[in-house]
């Protein structure tokens, strides 16, 4: 077979792509007609991956164990949780129906499928989640964790359940090789934790129905269709069934082929200071994630281990010391492993895996995020591990990524000052020059997340629109041009002129353009608590209008803020976990008038924050921000062409 060379999409298919989907769908519908049949001998546990009855014997009496069976015992009552919400299925599953929109779908031929038609297919994502049978995992883990058998029966009968409601390439649930490929690994797994289990009656239909995951897989990798984290989990996925299975027939030819483009992926996807190119913080440990799971499963380049390790420092920087992750870009609510509890927090069980592997023992945020995954990965020894010192948080620019970290003490901030993603852009959002800030667990300024990718598209455009971001909206349109849920048009350009960091103060200055505007935005951080914004639009001539937002995790930290306009309290969402929202506040200063225009803002972090007008006053082409009424004893910031000059 040909080598797969992952290719951007492009307007224009070249020769290459149309052979290469040619081949697919000739291929697929040759699948369709005769499906493949038995998988051969049968096949013992993979001694590549921790023997689970060790792991698990080393984790009874956690916390984790106990919250293992907590959420065991409501999947035995087919109470499943899914993004944050309990679906309540009853005692028949419908594996093909959207339960929170109360949409069923049929079993057409899967090209045939309609999933990005929500009138008729319902949220995709709310189908997939479950059919992704992460939860037969956990039922497994329970099963070890306790020696209830009560749990693997449930897991193996709703195996059972499930090949009979979606036969081979039919139905939605084979409409996308990414939820083959999360379904593959979790059967995998399954397979790992309970093999010796597993009903004879059972066994050989699910080894041959396994098997056809793979042979999908190898078919319909998305090297032109999603060339990002779906081909990556597909890729990951096609290389673990070919060394986890090596009695199917084309296990040696799924792991050659999917390990090539795993590390192919590490080269395109992973920039050279460790952001991922999805521009999206939650995507960034997805990625990571996977690239984690392959590097335990093969043996790659030292080049490989290189990038991973700037990958986790990225995460690191990101997490700041609490080990929460600002929501910057799309977040799809899943997770590679065990996809439960905090969204916001599920860094944390990554880091620890990267401590293990690394021994970087300050990445490791608490004992019980070993639990999660890395015990279950590296084995009961990465239970011994023990935290380092907290690492020392110091401020940094990832120039690649275009996000800087501003630290201090328990102060943390994160500005996006980088473009859109690669290609379409489609899980970026129009947050360039916007700012989340911390003070150790606590949230000051938030970024209000994603809510949902096709339920809505109106509430799509507005979570990833600019008045959803601490930026400047202009003449209330956003910074790029929504071209439906996945794809962003006119995308803007972005400028980092200046970056300084020292012990007494960072400084960011940066310009985003678009729509013949420019917004210029100036951050500076006067160590340990005070925040000062400078943003400056200019572009064509006439009145417009300007809005600077900032949104608050809570409504009282508006007392932190002082602005150099009214501020109006505007209400607006926030979204913790997808298809999940909830009230917010933010705040909206309005400035109406010729170009260029200035606004000013000051957030004071500190234990009492002081409150009090700003006044900006331009001395030659220099702006100054300082409190009104102007007095000599206080800070003033002078921001000109050549930087920043703070005086007193």
């Amino acid at each position: 077979m040909k080598p797969l060379v992952p290719v951007p999409c492009t307007a224009v298919r070249s020769r290459e792509e149309i052979y290469f989907r040619l081949r697919q769908e000739v291929g697929n519908l040759a699948m369709f007609l005769f499906p493949p049949g038995g998988a051969g001998a049968p096949h013992a546990r993979s001694p590549l991956l921790p023997d689970p009855a060790v792991v698990a014997a080393a984790l009874r009496e956690t916390r984790y164990a106990a919250e293992v069976e907590r959420i065991a015992g409501q999947i035995l009552r087919h109470r499943f949780p899914i993004f944050g919400l309990t679906v309540a299925t009853g005692p028949a599953i419908d594996w093909r129906r959207d339960y929170l929109h109360h949409v069923s779908t049929g079993t057409p031929y899967f090209r045939r499928s309609p999933y990005l038609d929500f009138s008729r297919a319902g949220d995709h994502k709310a189908i997939w989640e479950l059919n992704r049978h992460q939860h037969l995992t956990l039922l497994a883990q329970a099963f070890l964790l306790t020696g209830r058998r009560e749990y693997l029966d449930e897991a193996f009968r709703q195996i059972e359940s499930w090949l009979d409601a979606n036969p081979f390439l039919r139905g939605i649930n084979w409409a996308s090789a990414l939820e083959v490929a999360f379904r593959a690994l979790s059967w995998a797994w399954l397979w790992h934790m309970a093999s010796s289990e597993m009903p004879e009656t059972l066994r050989a239909r699910f080894l041959t129905a396994l098997e056809r995951h793979g042979r999908f897989l190898e078919l319909n990798l998305s090297v032109y269709f999603s060339p990002n984290t779906h081909l990556l989990g597909e890729a990951v996925a096609l290389h673990a069934l070919g060394v986890l299975f090596p009695a199917f027939p084309h296990a040696a030819r799924w792991a050659k082929t999917g390990g090539r483009i795993v590390e192919q992926q590490m080269e395109r996807q992973v920039r050279g200071d460790g952001s991922h190119f999805e521009q999206s913080a939650y995507y960034h440990v997805y990625a990571l994630d996977l690239f984690l799971l392959y590097r335990l499963l093969a043996k790659p380049s030292g080049t490989y281990d290189a990038r991973l390790v700037s990958m986790a420092e990225y995460l690191d920087a990101l997490l700041g010391g609490s080990g929460t992750l600002p929501l910057i870009g799309d977040d799809d609510g899943g997770r590679l492993f065990h996809p439960y509890g905090e969204r916001a927090g599920f860094g944390r069980a990554t880091m620890a895996t990267c401590a293990v592997l690394f021994n970087r023992p300050e990445w490791l945020r608490g004992f019980d995020h070993l639990s999660e995954q890395a015990a279950w990965w590296l084995g009961a020894e990465a239970l011994s591990i023990c935290p380092g010192p907290p690492a020392r948080r110091d401020s940094r620019f990832f120039s690649d990524g275009g996000v800087a970290v501003m630290a201090a003490d328990e102060v943390h901030l994160v500005i996006k000052a980088g473009p859109l993603g690669e290609g379409s852009g489609g899980h970026s959002h129009c947050d360039v020059l916007s700012l989340t800030a911390r003070v150790g667990n606590r949230e000051i300024l938030i970024d209000p997340g994603t809510f949902t990718y096709v339920a809505d598209p109106a509430e799509r455009n507005w979570f990833r629109g600019s008045a959803a971001h601490n930026t400047v909206r202009i003449d209330g349109r956003d910074q790029a041009v929504p071209g439906g849920p996945f794809r962003w048009n006119e995308k803007p350009s972005v400028t980092v002129h200046r970056w300084t960091s020292g012990p007494e103060r960072d400084y960011l200055d940066a310009t985003c353009g678009y729509a013949g505007f420019t917004h210029r935005r100036c951050v500076v951080f006067l160590k340990p608590a005070t925040v000062i914004v400078l943003d400056t639009v200019d572009g064509p001539s006439g009145d417009h209008t300007l809005e600077q937002f900032w949104h608050l995790d809570s409504a009282e930290d508006a007392a932190r803020f002082s602005f150099s306009a009214p501020a109006e309290v505007v209400d607006a969402w926030r979204s913790r976990v997808l298809c999940n929202r909830e009230p917010a506040t933010a705040l909206c200063i309005t400035v109406r008038g010729p170009l260029p225009a200035h606004m000013a803002a000051v957030l004071d972090l500190s234990e009492s924050p002081a409150n009090g007008p700003l006044e900006i006053r331009t001395e030659g082409d220099a702006i100054l921000v300082g409190r009104s009424p102007w007095s000599a004893s206080d800070p003033l910031i002078r921001i000109s062409a050549s930087g920043l000059e703070r005086r007193q």
